[in-house]
């Protein structure tokens, strides 16, 4: 399985959405697994992955909250959370879609 964690150089909220994919892979037993980075930089650079805005997190190639739609804009991303919309989602979120991917 090879997570990747898409963001633009702007976004505020790839660090912390970042620390927050961490604790999901080891709470999921995923611990050996590698978080990479992947800086989005160009329109082009966004067009040729799954890319929905910044950060977009993604399983094998595909983006772990399909719901939104690809984007070639240097965006930021907004997650639905059970607290009001948010620029990442929440560890629990990010767990249970790791679990439905196929742990």
């Amino acid at each position: 399985m090879e997570i990747e964690l898409l963001h633009i150089a702007d976004c505020p909220s790839w660090v912390e959405a970042s620390r927050r994919v961490a604790e999901a892979l080891r709470e999921t037993g995923h611990d050996g697994l590698s978080l990479r980075y992947r800086l989005i930089r160009t329109e082009e650079d966004a067009a040729g992955v799954q890319f929905a805005g910044s950060p977009t997190i993604t399983v094998d190639g595909n983006d772990l909250f399909p719901g939104s739609d690809r984007s070639s804009e240097l965006a930021c991303r907004i997650y639905s959370t059970p607290a009001g919309l948010a620029g990442m989602p929440t560890v629990e979120q990010i767990r249970e879609a790791m679990r439905a991917y196929g742990d």
